[in-house]
């Protein structure tokens, strides 16, 4: 199985609480945390994608354009405020979404397959369905150990819906702290069964659909200057041209991986991270060292390597080498205090691209952003740290169910208001 090089690689720890009495009276209520991205109109930067290397503009970029993945770009430049999740959307919050949008086991488009389940793929299957059990509980994190772990089986139409779900759901609650500089926005939110128009109008011919946003204020997933900002901008002037190399530090453009992050070490039976004096840290595959790896403890040892889908073991067990760890457990933060930008499941943005040469261009392609917890033996991931790691793919990514790094964090625009008993958006 070939390596994706197409992509490289927030919302806080779950708080699912029990469903009080409303108009949706079985939609879960989530708790999400955000962080307050400001300096409105901040400069972009320019980049060619995959290169060690930033500019002040494309008029800097060498001739010939040195990179294969596509010409110099502009990016992080964001002209408004807006607020990210500080860490990447949970297995349970995921959980909690299944359990109101499918309330009704009509599995609106393909939420969830049974490949995600610890029974079809003990070491990476984190959700459960038991077609048995009540309504709203038939989908439950497969072991505790999960519940804080990054949901990793998103498409974009996945992600999308759990954001039209927030969208379209009553906002209970709004909470706004100081800490260390940031400014910290707690929503507790009932989750809406409306999954197909919200901030993202999904239609009812394709799984997903080429959407932007809807709506000038609500929850969204965040654009790739959004993104890039939170993770990479400096606000205090540090790094090169006021951004850092990765979201954990400022690095050193052109120095390869000498000034990458450390890579978490993880408990092998439960994915907590335990290296955290490290700092920085990065839940990735560093140069020269093992990808980082658990697998529940309740699995056997034999049942560790079995997957829900034919191939060689041996040659799959090179390819699926990396773990996730339990959100900002790394406790290493980006310029903003956003944590798991770098590392861990690359992150859908909702910035449509040109396909790439040679692909389908009928289909509707997304940047993606994060570095991964994965890579094959032999690979070097801290390049996909980097700022210009700027990936893409179909919004239905092409590997189905078969990758399970492919995450999301939520972010805010405009001012939401608590409206118990109406919608947020």
């Amino acid at each position: 199985m070939k390596k994706l090089m197409l992509f490289p690689f927030l919302i806080a720890l779950v708080a699912v609480l029990p469903a009080q009495a409303s108009a949706q009276k079985y939609g879960k209520v989530i708790s999400v945390r955000t962080v307050s991205i400001d300096s409105p109109g901040n400069k972009s930067v320019s980049i060619v994608p995959f290169t060690d290397a930033i500019y002040p503009s494309c008029a800097g970029v060498p001739e010939p354009d040195p990179a294969p993945f596509g010409p110099c770009m502009a990016v992080g430049g964001v002209k408004n405020r807006y607020q990210i999740g500080e860490l990447e959307v949970t297995v349970a919050q995921y959980v909690a979404f299944l359990n109101t949008a499918n309330y009704g086991l009509t599995n609106p488009p393909r939420l969830y397959t049974t490949q995600e389940s610890a029974t079809r793929w003990p070491r990476f299957g984190s959700i459960n369905f038991d077609q048995r059990a009540p309504r709203g509980t038939r989908y439950s994190v497969a072991y505790p150990q999960w519940a804080n772990k990054p949901y990793g089986f998103a498409t974009f139409g996945r992600a999308a819906r759990f954001v039209n779900a927030l969208q379209n759901g009553t906002l209970l609650s709004k909470k706004t702290s100081r800490a260390n500089g940031r400014t910290i926005t707690t929503y507790r939110v009932q989750l809406s069964a409306r999954t197909e128009t919200g901030m993202y109008d999904l239609g009812v011919t394709r799984p997903s659909g080429g959407s932007g946003r809807k709506a000038s204020k609500g929850f969204v997933i965040p654009s790739q200057n959004e993104w890039m900002k939170a993770a990479y901008y400096d606000p205090k002037g540090g790094g090169t041209d006021s951004y850092w190399k990765y979201p954990t530090n400022a690095g050193v453009f052109g120095d390869g991986a000498a000034t990458a992050p450390n890579a978490s070490l993880l408990n092998p039976g439960t994915g907590a991270v335990t290296n955290a004096s490290s700092q920085p840290l990065s839940t990735y595959t560093a140069p020269g060292l093992p990808s980082p790896q658990w697998c529940p403890s309740q699995v056997s040892a034999a049942d560790c390597s079995v997957y829900p889908f034919p191939g060689d073991p041996t040659e799959l067990n090179k390819f699926f080498q990396g773990s996730v760890s339990t959100v900002g457990q790394t406790r290493t933060r980006s310029p903003w205090g956003t944590l798991d930008q770098g590392g861990n499941v690359v992150e859908w943005t909702d910035t449509i691209a040109a396909a790439p040469v040679g692909e389908d261009k009928a289909l509707t392609w997304r940047r993606l952003h994060g570095g991964i917890a994965s890579s094959p033996v032999g690979e070097n991931d801290a390049i996909q740290l980097w700022l210009s790691a700027v990936g893409l793919d179909a919004e239905d990514n092409n590997l189905k169910n078969r990758y399970p790094w492919f995450g999301f964090r939520i972010g805010v625009i405009g001012s939401l208001t608590p409206t118990p008993g109406g919608v947020t958006g």
